[in-house]
């Protein structure tokens, strides 16, 4: 079985990083998912063009901001938000994003962006 594949495109895979840690460098990002800072800065600069992510500068770094309330780029049905992709992604009690599956008794395992992102094991 090919292991060279993943669920999540890589422009996901950012987004969840940058809604985990809105400080986080690029080039943090890259390390955990394991593709360059040139790619990075591409993908983030598409996200930002785009209006899913703002970026804000502090002092000498930058910082970057999602827009939860956006709605994800997929054709037809119902339009769900960023805000609703990255609920099912991240533990959404540590970025400020109300967590609508806490009523429903959905349990959450915990993850770290790298775990969640499909580099390194998930802490027991």
């Amino acid at each position: 079985m090919d292991a060279n594949w993943s669920f999540l495109t890589n422009h996901a895979r950012v987004l969840v990083c940058i809604a985990r840690d809105q400080g986080l460098r690029l080039r943090d990002i890259a390390d955990v998912l394991g593709i360059t800072e040139r790619t990075v800065f591409g993908i983030v600069t598409d996200l930002t063009e785009a209006g899913y992510v703002v970026k804000e500068k502090t002092g000498r770094r930058n910082r970057y901001r999602v827009q939860h309330h956006l709605p994800l780029r997929q054709p037809g049905g119902r339009e769900s938000t960023i805000g609703e992709l990255l609920g099912l992604l991240t533990d959404s009690t540590a970025n400020g994003v109300e967590d609508k599956s806490a009523g429903a008794g959905l349990a959450r395992a915990p993850h770290t962006p790298a775990t969640l992102l499909g580099r390194g094991t998930s802490p027991q």
